[in-house]
């Protein structure tokens, strides 16, 4: 004879519970639990450059840059003064336009440190630099003998653009070199070097937007951010080369594993850029708001929009345009049909399948009944009293 007994599934209390793992976004990202479609919609990544480099051309060709003295050549004046104020840059500008020279709407004043002040103004002739020079003078309080002077020529400005773009040229051209060198792939190469280029036109329109004038210190900062925007492109291919590397086992297509790389190391990147163009704003903000216009000025909007785009464009731009060359290989067109016939069989074999039962609530166990345990009680003895007691 059995018995039936049903097996109580009765959760167990919160209180004896172990706490899940918190898993973070980036783990998420990494094994492909989260995954957003960056390759799929290239498109749109496309229009909104398109757009922007439109508008840095046009900003270009009409607006143009403002060149600074050592590319256009001009006069350069230095004074030292008692302390600089907010009102300095206003106060030495007013001086050298009272001086009695025309035109010299264009001159630039900016402070150097706290105790010095510099005026670019057009070239000057000898009896305009006299003029001039005296005008500072006066309002620093001083004597013409104590206010420095340099003439840059237009010829040696000219030289240094000459050399600013053949350095531009020489660093691209190195740049695709070792790209191919390094990732032994020439389409790799052409996606890291057009990312440069739209960073490049980008950060110099806005530069022409913006008005600021460009500088040594300018072009350093240019060549600083396409360094960056290369270390960044540089990062998301070597992912890609290595989710790539075995494509043989039929599962994923180049983009899908091109799109996991990008997601892979996008808080990566993220977080290089904020920490990186953080100290930027800071620098961009002070010689701006506190120094007025000055080399910090100049550098700081290059790097700052430069960081900024070079994120942008080593994910949205560099990765979707390598995929795009890579796809239209034979090769890959054939891995990507393999991948989509592996996947139709499995789906015809998921459908055709039964759907399985479902599982009772609780499970049934037969078991034999035992027999019931014998207890022993031990018989206390009763106490009684003397009158009570039986004979």
């Amino acid at each position: 004879m059995s018995d039936t007994e049903t097996v109580d599934k009765t959760p167990t209390p919160a209180s004896e519970q172990r706490p899940a793992k918190k898993v973070g976004f980036a783990h998420r990202l990494w094994t492909g639990e989260i995954s957003y479609n960056f390759v799929g919609h290239a498109k749109w990544y496309y229009i909104l450059s398109g757009v922007l480099i439109v508008v840095s051309i046009v900003a270009l060709l009409t607006r143009g840059l403002e060149l600074g003295i050592e590319f256009r050549g001009g006069s350069d004046f230095q004074v030292a003064v008692a302390q600089v104020t907010s009102s300095t840059p206003d106060d030495f500008r007013e001086a050298v336009l009272n001086s009695g020279v025309s035109g010299l709407d264009s001159a630039t004043v900016t402070t150097i440190g706290g105790n010095r002040v510099s005026i670019e103004t057009r070239s000057l002739d000898v009896t305009e630099q006299v003029q001039v020079r005296q005008a500072i003078a006066d309002k620093a309080g001083t004597t013409s003998e104590h206010v420095d002077y340099q003439q840059i020529g237009a010829s040696w400005g000219a030289q240094v653009t000459q050399s600013a773009a053949i350095a531009l040229v020489v660093f691209l051209v190195l740049v695709a070199l070792l790209m191919g060198i390094y990732f032994r792939d020439w389409k790799k190469s052409l996606s890291g070097l057009v990312a440069l280029i739209h960073d490049l036109i980008i950060t110099v329109g806005i530069y022409a937007l913006v008005g600021f004038s460009v500088t040594p210190a300018t072009l350093t900062g240019l060549l600083t951010i396409l360094g960056y925007s290369l270390y960044d492109t540089v990062v998301v291919f070597d992912k890609v080369r290595e989710n790539t590397a075995s494509l043989d086992d039929y599962k994923v297509t180049y983009s899908e594993a091109a799109n996991r790389s990008v997601n892979q190391v996008l808080v990566r990147s993220i977080n290089t850029t904020v920490i990186g163009v953080l100290p930027v704003a800071a620098i961009l903000f002070a010689g701006s708001f506190i120094l007025g216009s000055g080399p910090l000025e100049d550098i700081g909007l290059a790097l700052f929009v430069g960081m900024l785009i070079g994120a942008y464009s080593s994910i949205f731009i560099a990765t979707p345009l390598l995929v795009l060359l890579r796809m239209a290989e034979p090769a890959m067109k054939q891995q990507a049909q393999r991948v989509a016939n592996r996947r139709e069989k499995l789906a015809k074999a998921a459908a055709s399948k039964p759907e399985p039962k479902p599982e009772p609530s609780g499970f049934i166990i037969e078991t034999e009944s035992a027999p019931a345990p014998e207890v022993f009680v031990r018989q206390q003895p009763v106490k009684t009293s003397r009158s009570k007691r039986v004979k």
